[in-house]
């Protein structure tokens, strides 16, 4: 993804997020090979930046990926009233995976963020925070 984001000559705010499984009931130590990996313009806070999201929407892609499965590609959505959700529109079957409270979240290394897969919630750590 990092390739293909830096061709398109992003402005400065743009990084590409990893998020791997935290601890939970069936992954008691986390999973690193379950989780995303999304571009997203962030601020100086590590929070989303909707106007330059929008200005660059198409670039704000995400990847999903799982152990024995193929990876899920698609994009960065933002919602009816502000909400922001990983829509899988390039290959994928899936309905849109929701970010809880994404908007108010801050995308820095060691945060945890919540997303919702299957009526159900996960949480995710963030593993890195590199410039596009």
């Amino acid at each position: 993804m990092s390739e293909m984001s830096r061709a398109l000559k992003l402005p400065h705010a743009f990084r590409e997020v990893r998020l791997e499984l935290a601890r939970e009931k069936d992954h008691p130590q986390g999973a690193r090979n379950f989780g995303y990996m999304f571009v997203a313009p962030l601020d100086e806070n590590g929070q989303i930046e909707p106007e330059l999201w929008a200005a660059h929407r198409d670039a704000c892609r995400v990847v999903r990926f799982r152990p024995k499965e193929a990876d899920d590609k698609g994009h960065l959505v933002r919602r009816p009233g502000g909400s922001w959700a990983f829509r899988y529109d390039i290959s994928g079957d899936e309905d849109d995976e929701a970010g809880y409270r994404f908007n108010d979240e801050r995308f820095q290394v060691g945060e945890y963020v919540s997303i919702r897969e299957d009526e159900e919630f996960h949480t995710f750590r963030v593993v890195s925070v590199e410039p596009v």
